[in-house]
């Protein structure tokens, strides 16, 4: 990914964590669309071009959103093109560059795909549109008691700003034909990379991945973990000694000796595709047997979480406060969130990621949607997954990611 990421996060996380916890004094929305109820919502909607800027670097989710896009031209005549990011910040950088010119109406970018820190960056510098959750129907078939991390980013409330998407749990996989019995610590998996030298990779940060497996690790070598979900401070060095001990000496053991990293989560998976390591890991529990579907991996991958737990979040969809669509954007994030494009999106087949919808806020011919889905052979059943760890306070990132490539990027 992207340096334009980590120049983002510098400038809009300037002034530290006390940052994202100002009050929200993000755009109100319009009068006019504060007086519509959803149908007049929908009706100017109708004809509306939606810039729909989402990570494009997995097939699967891009033809998701290619199907979904179909849909709300076909169903409610609004036109939505995929911005396909290498990263997030991308986007993010533009939104910022367009506040500094002034340009508060017709902006670039109508509806973002985010969480993490680039969601904290945007919330602290009133850079969203809303709060807009509470006017989509399907917001009310979520659960927040259930999920709480439906409206919490990164331990951040998302107060209406963000309409969740998908849930996510941090899960490896290990081919079975090699590796009989995976390292279900980072511990166990130094040893085992030492037995194995070569056989496992992670991406460069500020890859999204490479970035959750730092805080994994974090997690696990750090001596106070509760820490993590308080803003980084002037402990952090401290905080994280541990964590670059570990990776000092885990590096000499990885694939081609820690001189070089894959750049995404797709090459990491590609690595054991061909042969040339053994486990890989993902944010989506049904990565594997996706991939699997499409003959992308072998069918002897199977799942692992680490004993302790691992990092799990929900990813969003939001508005940024100058969107020239933001109609449009509701509704097609609204149908994102239709029990219809939810169940698609949770089949293995075409792409795994879990649902943030209750069953519970279902009817019973709704629910019908999900049950009897193509889950795959390398598919975890919920209770495999174990404990889900919460994300982080989003400061530790940027307290992370320059240290990592300081130190590793040659």
């Amino acid at each position: 990914m992207t340096g334009t990421r980590n120049w983002s996060r510098r400038s809009l996380m300037a002034g530290g964590a006390a940052a994202a916890s100002l009050p929200l004094l993000a755009r109100a929305m319009p009068a006019s669309a504060r007086q519509l109820n959803w149908q007049g919502i929908a009706a100017n909607a109708r004809g509306q071009v939606v810039h729909f800027n989402g990570w494009g670097g997995d097939q699967r989710i891009n033809d998701y959103v290619a199907w979904a896009a179909g849909e709300i031209m076909a169903r409610a005549g609004i036109e939505v093109r995929h911005v396909k990011l290498a990263d997030t910040a991308e986007a993010v950088s533009r939104i910022v560059a367009e506040m500094a010119a002034g340009r508060k109406t017709g902006g670039s970018v109508d509806l973002i795909w985010v969480n993490g820190e680039n969601f904290a960056a945007l919330k602290s510098r009133n850079l969203l549109f809303g709060p807009f959750v509470h006017l989509m129907p399907n917001f009310q078939k979520v659960d927040p008691e259930e999920k709480p991390t439906t409206i919490l980013d990164f331990t951040i409330p998302t107060d209406g700003y963000e309409a969740p998407w998908g849930m996510a749990q941090l899960v490896f996989f290990h081919d079975s034909a090699r590796v009989q019995e995976p390292p279900r610590s980072m511990a166990a998996l130094k040893s085992w990379a030492e037995a194995n030298p070569g056989r496992f990779a992670y991406p460069a940060p500020p890859d999204f991945l490479g970035t959750t497996f730092l805080k994994q690790a974090l997690y696990e070598t750090t001596a106070d973990p509760m820490r993590l979900l308080r803003p980084a401070g002037a402990d952090a060095m401290m905080a994280t000694a541990p964590l670059w001990a570990f990776l000092d000496s885990l590096h000499p053991v990885l694939w081609r000796r820690g001189a070089s990293f894959p750049k995404t989560s797709s090459e990491m998976r590609q690595l054991v595709a061909d042969g040339e390591t053994d486990i890989y890991f993902a944010f989506n529990p049904g990565d594997a047997s996706s991939a699997i579907a499409q003959g992308l991996l072998p069918d002897t991958m199977r799942a692992f979480v680490p004993n302790a737990g691992s990092i799990g979040n929900s990813h969003f969809l939001a508005i940024p406060f100058n969107s020239s669509a933001y109609e449009g954007a509701m509704v097609f994030a609204d149908f994102l969130l239709s029990p219809e494009a939810q169940a698609r999106k949770e089949n293995a087949e075409l792409w795994g990621d879990p649902t943030v919808l209750s069953m519970a806020r279902l009817s019973a011919e709704e629910r019908k949607l999900f049950e009897n889905l193509p889950r795959g052979i390398a598919t975890p059943a919920p209770g495999e997954l174990g404990k889900p760890l919460p994300e982080p306070h989003a400061s530790w990132i940027p307290a992370l990611e320059p240290e990592w490539l300081k130190r590793y990027s040659g």
